[in-house]
């Protein structure tokens, strides 16, 4: 099988052409024929035309590429050795939907032969493979599993966005039915991956593998998140005191931030999945996954409540400033005029040092009284101007959409759950992305964003750092902002530069 792939005398497919299955089939066309096929036409036609529909790949990476792009099933047809690597999302309910990776697997079911491989990388429960996808291989194609074809799996280790932990750099877990695929797939591999394979005993092992990467990373990352909500109640910042622990060698510095996307946010549901169905209730994976499932919400919370504290602080403040500068105004103007109506009376009647006498006590006494009723009126209205108004007044700024930086997939996005939190407030929120398209959130999560900012803000919220962002400055957000306006830096990438600001970080 292999010598066959390197001299093209078979073909190998890639069944689903995203993020992972994309530069997979374009590293491999480079030393033998590939067909690279996708039910999404609109991609289809984008990669004919060398784009890349997930923007991570230039043009240059289709040139000099021995491959097809196709939604035919004869072209499919024509492969010995297939891939899958499409999604494995969950549902509403947080259970593993298996409906595009059995999908797919039915695809190549109708087209198999005797002889090919099936290899899979799409992120399953331990055991997933053989339960769900074999057999539906074996009744639809009518071919019995390993004397017949052969199925391994070797789980995708994209990090979309990171050039240097490329496929090529990172090394490649392989495993197969039988030491005969194992073998056969892990030689495939190495002919693309420079970093080499791992041989993992089994299917199951190097899909549990798989599962553990991701779900490790939550929980650690659900651990600061928990620290940060303690952290704030006690008014320390979170990322001095990761600074000051890292000192110490065996510290891992994880940092709190939104856990979303299609890998951390969603495999560990997949291993609480089979957890139940072997009886067991894994108590850390699923905690991990509420704290880090209620981020969202709690920091809209936190914004309404800084909003209101910082509106309330800068009303007062205003309204005492206008209110003595009203007072001593108006009182100044009525003491002279009663004192010198006052004056004039008394001086009549009697002598001037009477008159005198009378003027300043009539002066003084007019002169509190129109100083008091300014000041109030003035400290009212100043108050209202400076902004002591209900969530439901402001304007917050959310500046990025996407589940991550630098990229363009919005898929299980926590910053919908920032701006629905928001929402139920009736705050009027606006939502800027240089990377993510319009027409997909609004049809994901029926947000609309805008263009660009507009008017002033009573707060942003920094919820995706792209790298078009980190150089805004102070000067910046004060552009953006009301006064006494609010910076909400989720990732604390600006700790260091927003010194006049309102601020608050994770």
């Amino acid at each position: 099988m292999y010598n066959q792939l390197i001299s093209n005398k078979l073909k190998l497919a890639v069944v689903g052409l995203g993020y992972v299955g994309l530069p997979l089939a374009l590293e491999f066309a480079k030393k033998m024929s590939v067909i690279g096929f996708d039910i999404n036409e609109r991609n289809l036609k984008m990669l004919r035309n060398s784009q890349d529909p997930s923007e991570e790949l230039g043009p240059e990476t289709f040139e000099n590429r021995n491959i097809i792009f196709t939604s035919d099933p004869e072209e499919l047809k024509k492969a010995s050795f297939y891939i899958v690597a499409v999604p494995t999302p969950i549902d509403k309910y947080n259970t593993p939907d298996l409906k595009p990776l059995l999908s797919a697997t039915l695809s190549v079911a109708k087209v198999l032969k005797k002889g090919d491989y099936v290899i899979y990388e799409s992120t399953v429960y331990p055991g997933c493979t053989e339960e769900e996808c074999v057999p539906l291989l074996e009744s639809v194609s009518g071919l019995k599993f390993i004397e017949d074809f052969k199925v391994g799996y070797s789980p995708e280790r994209i990090n979309p966005g990171d050039a240097e932990h490329s496929l090529q750099k990172t090394i490649k877990i392989v495993s197969g039915c039988d030491d005969e695929s194992l073998d056969i797939i892990a030689k495939v591999y190495e002919t693309v991956v420079e970093a080499g394979v791992h041989r993992a005993p089994g299917m199951k092992v190097a899909e549990a593998a798989k599962i553990i990467e991701n779900t490790q990373r939550d929980v650690n990352i659900a651990l600061m998140n928990e620290l940060s909500i303690l952290f704030n109640r006690m008014g320390i910042n979170t990322y001095d005191v990761i600074n000051a622990a890292a000192t110490k060698w065996n510290f891992v510095a994880y940092t709190p931030g939104l856990v979303g996307g299609h890998c951390i946010g969603v495999d560990p549901y997949y291993m609480v999945h089979k957890a139940s169905e072997l009886k067991y209730h894994p108590q850390m994976i699923a905690s991990g996954r509420f704290v880090n499932d209620s981020m969202g919400g709690y920091i809209a919370k936190q914004t309404v409540k800084r909003m209101l504290a910082g509106n309330q602080s800068a009303g007062i403040q205003a309204g005492i400033q206008a209110g003595v500068q009203a007072g001593v105004q108006a009182g100044n103007q009525t003491g002279i005029q009663s004192g010198n109506q006052a004056s004039n009376q008394a001086g009549n009647q009697a002598s001037n040092q009477a008159g005198n006498q009378a003027g300043n006590q009539a002066g003084n006494q007019a002169g509190n009284q129109a100083g008091n009723q300014a000041g109030n009126q003035a400290s009212n209205q100043a108050s209202n101007q400076a902004g002591i108004q209900s969530p439901a007044k402001s304007r917050v700024l959310i500046m990025g959409v996407t589940y991550k930086e630098n990229v363009s997939d919005i898929r299980n996005s926590k910053v919908a759950d920032i701006v629905y939190e928001l929402l139920s407030y009736r705050t009027e929120v606006d939502v800027v992305d240089p990377k993510a398209d319009p027409a997909y959130v609004d049809h994901e999560y029926g947000i609309k964003m805008v263009d660009k900012p507009t008017g002033k803000y009573n707060a942003i919220i920094m919820a995706v750092p792209h790298k078009e962002y980190r150089s805004m400055t102070q000067d910046d957000f004060k552009d953006l902002l009301v006064p006494h306006g609010l910076v909400v830096d989720i990732r604390g990438v600006f700790r260091n530069i927003i010194k006049d600001l309102d601020y608050w970080s994770l």
